[in-house]
């Protein structure tokens, strides 16, 4: 009798050869990238990366020492060509996955790499030899280094991965289980040192830095975009005219005819900088009069233009029209041939802080935008004009049918609906790419050098950008006398993508009505996401971003009812249908000192502002506060919404508060508005004077009223 054959598990693979590709072809299948081969010291790992954000990495085997790394090698193959067993991730919670993202295998390979080059110090030249208190011996060792308890979570992952797929590989080597997989992980980390780093945690923009940047960002888009576009184009015309031009005397003849005489003449010289040192602009003056590039050189050696050029820089205009305007003035008398490549790319810098800010959006979803992702709406039925929706690709936790990690990511179900100002910034970026390409695309953003880079441009790049904008931006501020206008530095450091997206909640519910960036975001956000239509969006274990939101919310409120308070009990008059409701809330309403909030209030602001009918939220451009109780409202919330619509305000609403407050700056609103239809034509100027009127009566109806107690 024979015994019957085993049964081949799916989960073990087989032995790779020196020649066996790293990736699997059914990953890798359409990929342009060249994929490496087992044998190799250098492992690519582009052909598992599909996100236009991912930078293409590497897993560089030589930073492991040569008796081990073999058995990593084995190892890391299959990790990456392999997957863990189901009963194994059931263990791990609903964050696991079979097989997980690039980046991540890379950082998991270089903590491996590291475990190696401590084996091999102590004299371990086998995985086999690594038992149970030589995990314990490590983490004591590697948590002695100032590794944060954050960090040491993450490496211990790294490091029972090491024992997972030694277990799956075609040749275990027997890597004991790691100790903290049996005891528990609490107790090999060190002592708690600091607040999570979460998303909800990251540092918002300051208020101060934010609202003028996004001031200059709109003015790029708006007002300078034609001007830069136009220069860039012009720009790269004459850089072809440079190298097509031939030697000839009537070329030789111009160029003579427009330098020598600055030569004799001491005049300023067109210059460009090169590596630092100023040089004569040979592109610039051999597009402009028709020399070739040789003969420019060879005035140049002839005058020893180059050192005048050093002592006497002069511009290089470019003939193109400047038609945006600053502060009434036009911003530039002219476009400088030199600064066309920095001005463009400040443009797709402004665009990029418009759409991050102004959407919500991950950084990685936007870096996947493509051109034609907004296009124009049809009207709808009434014939007024639909919503712009952008439709792009998420990335976060988007995993295929078996739990694998896809890079590519996926359409998002729910569209981002785009505000005006997005839609711009959207418009100028298509103009810049190819129809269907990255709105960001890495090779059409390198405006200096034209390479051909991969995807889109990544995080370091969009960060570094964002400073070179500030700095553009404060010099220009100060050029033209626009004080008020400067970007301070931020309090907690350099303005990276991620703080973008923290900082929404903060402007939402903070400053409404401010500056421009405050009340174009505030018409976006509560309109598209208090309604709770995309209440997936941003959450992983906590309420995403609308948790975030209602922590400002509540806050917010609160700072309305203990204002209101303080007028009360300085003798101010409150009237209104909601006034004694108003009182009310203002007495039982704790007023909360200080910017600290801890991360256990997300909770208790989402109670305070379910309850409906004391919750107060001021509304300056209505002179008022809403004492919100969704059954009185006239601005018709949606069912369950926590806030009222309050670019939706009513008149004659029962929601409705006032103060003495709110009476005076009605009637200066309404001398505003008389003064305004002074100097208009007849017909508009009896409206004006009749919508201030009106605010009057408000102002006479709240004199009139009784006043509450």
């Amino acid at each position: 009798m024979t015994n019957p054959a085993p049964e081949h598990d799916p989960y073990e693979l087989p032995m790779p050869g020196p020649d066996t590709p790293v990736v699997p072809r059914a990953i890798s299948a359409g990929s342009p990238h060249t994929n490496s081969r087992f044998a190799d010291l250098t492992w690519s790992m582009a052909p598992l990366i599909d996100s236009p954000g991912t930078r293409m990495s590497q897993i560089h085997w030589r930073n492991c020492p040569d008796p081990l790394r073999g058995e990593m090698k084995l190892a890391a193959w299959t990790m990456i060509n392999g997957r863990l067993r189901p009963t194994y991730l059931q263990t791990r919670g609903a964050r696991a996955r079979t097989r997980t993202s690039a980046p991540v295998m890379q950082e998991t390979c270089r903590t491996w790499m590291r475990f190696a080059r401590w084996l091999d110090k102590h004299g371990i030249t086998s995985l086999a030899a690594c038992t149970e208190d030589t995990w314990r011996v490590y983490a004591t060792e590697c948590w002695g280094e100032g590794v944060s308890r954050r960090q040491a979570g993450r490496l211990c992952s790294h490091l029972t991965a090491l024992w997972q797929f030694d277990q799956l590989s075609a040749c275990p080597r027997g890597v004991a289980t790691p100790p903290w997989e049996t005891e528990g992980v609490d107790g090999f980390l060190p002592a708690v040192d600091d607040i999570g780093r979460g998303e909800n945690t990251t540092e918002p923009l300051d208020p101060r830095v934010l609202g003028p940047l996004l001031v200059w960002a709109v003015r790029f888009v708006d007002d300078f975009a034609d001007d830069i576009l136009a220069g860039w184009a012009e720009h790269r015309r004459l850089c072809a005219l440079a190298i097509a031009n031939r030697a000839t005397p009537a070329g030789q003849a111009v160029l003579e005819a427009r330098v020598l005489p600055l030569v004799r003449g001491g005049t300023r010289l067109p210059t460009t900088e090169r590596m630092g040192t100023k040089q004569l602009a040979r592109t610039f003056l051999a597009a402009v009069t028709g020399a070739s590039l040789g003969q420019v050189d060879r005035l140049n050696q002839a005058h020893g233009l180059s050192a005048l050029a050093t002592e006497r820089p002069g511009p290089c205009p470019l003939p193109t029209p400047v038609t945006g305007r600053i502060a009434d003035r036009p911003w530039r008398e002219h476009l400088d041939f030199n600064e066309a490549a920095d001005l463009t790319r400040h443009l797709g810098t402004a665009a990029m802080i418009i759409c991050l800010y102004l959407t919500g959006m991950r950084p990685q979803e936007v870096q996947g935008l493509r051109s034609g992702c907004c296009p124009d709406p049809e009207p709808v039925a009434d014939g007024t004009p639909g919503r712009h929706l952008i439709r792009g690709h998420h990335y976060k936790n988007v995993t295929d049918e078996d739990g694998n990690h896809l890079s590519a990511g996926e359409e998002r179900e729910v569209p981002w609906v785009a505000i005006t100002p997005v839609v711009h910034a959207i418009r100028v970026l298509e103009r810049m790419v190819p129809d269907g390409g990255l709105l960001l695309s890495a090779a059409h953003h390198d405006f200096a050098s034209r390479r051909n880079y991969h995807g889109a441009v990544k995080n370091s790049a969009l960060n570094k950008r964002i400073e070179d904008f500030i700095t553009w931006a404060n010099h220009e501020a100060h050029v033209h006398g626009l004080a008020e206008q400067v970007i301070p530095e931020d309090p907690h450091g350099a303005i990276g993508l991620a703080r973008f997206r923290r900082t929404l909640a903060w402007h939402v519910a903070r400053r409404p009505g401010g500056l421009i960036a405050l009340a174009i975001q505030y018409g976006h956000m509560r309109t598209v996401l208090d309604a709770r239509v995309s209440a997936g969006y941003g959450s992983r274990s906590r309420g995403g971003i609308h948790s975030v939101l209602d922590v400002e919310t509540a806050l917010a409120a609160a700072d309305t009812a203990a204002r209101l308070r303080d007028q009360i009990a300085g003798g101010a008059k409150v009237s209104g249908p909601a006034a004694r409701r108003a009182l009310t809330a203002a007495a039982h309403t704790p007023r909360f000192e200080g910017r600290i909030v801890p991360s256990t209030f997300a909770k208790k602001a989402a109670a305070i502002l379910a309850r409906d009918g004391v919750v107060l939220f001021d509304n300056p451009d209505a002179f008022l506060i809403c004492a919100f109780k969704r059954d009185n409202a006239l601005c018709e919330p949606d069912p369950g919404a926590r806030t009222p619509r309050q670019y939706d305000c009513r008149p004659g609403c029962g929601n409705t508060v006032r103060t003495d407050t709110h009476a005076r700056q009605l009637r200066e609103r309404a001398d505003d508005i008389d003064e305004l239809a002074a100097h208009s034509p007849d017909p508009v100027g009896r409206r004006l004077h009749a919508n201030a009127d009106k605010l009057r009566e408000m102002a006479a109806a709240h004199d009139a009223a009784e006043a509450v107690t």
